[in-house]
């Protein structure tokens, strides 16, 4: 039998410790990047033109865009 066994090993507390942190770390990470770039983006308004004009299948529908700031 292997008697090495340990508490502090990364199989036993230490290693569900550091998978709890690394897991918290990244969603502390990617909250802050959504967060920053929705709020990047809060007052980005556009404007439509022409909108009678916008065809339902069209690859240039992004055109009528214009940024309004």
């Amino acid at each position: 039998m292997n008697e090495n066994r340990g508490l502090f090993v990364l199989d036993g507390i230490t290693g569900m410790l550091v998978a709890t942190v690394l897991l918290l770390t990244i969603l502390v990470g990617l909250t802050f990047w959504g967060i920053t770039a929705q709020s990047a983006n809060a007052n980005n308004y556009y404007d439509i033109k022409d909108a009678s004009s916008i065809k339902m299948i069209d690859t240039t529908s992004g055109s009528h865009k214009v940024d309004v700031k």
